[in-house]
């Protein structure tokens, strides 16, 4: 019987398993959306994780990224708005808060294993 190795993951796996993930955290309602509601829940230390859309705005992630960083917050900036809402069954999403530790640290990990993104609003890069 001869063996047959694994079958590559496809490229956008990775991206896939990420916008699922947070899916299910939303059904577990694990998680808040929205620059200020997860502005409130970094304040409130009550937030485990962020997501931040690559094509948020300017101002939004000027609202957000130092508090995340101050506060030591790990986040990831990836796919994009309607690619967030879509995986959440919203409309367009900008940022996104995991209060769990399991799933942040799972979106984290699949959030590293995705290319860098570059900022595609014309704004600047995170």
């Amino acid at each position: 019987m001869e063996r047959r190795a694994p079958p590559e993951p496809s490229p956008g796996a990775p991206q896939r398993a990420l916008l699922s993930l947070l899916g299910l955290a939303a059904r577990a309602r694990a998680l808040v959306l929205g620059t200020d509601m997860v502005r409130g829940a970094a304040r409130d230390g009550k937030l485990a994780a962020a997501v931040l859309a690559a094509d948020a705005s300017p101002t939004q992630a000027r609202k957000l990224v130092p508090l995340l960083q101050a506060r030591g917050i790990p986040f990831a900036v990836c796919s994009t708005q309607d690619e967030l809402g879509a995986a959440l069954g919203r409309g367009p999403v900008s940022a996104v808060g995991l209060n769990d530790p399991s799933f942040a640290r799972r979106v984290m990990e699949l959030a590293s294993a995705l290319p860098l993104m570059q900022d595609r609003g014309g704004g600047e890069p995170y």
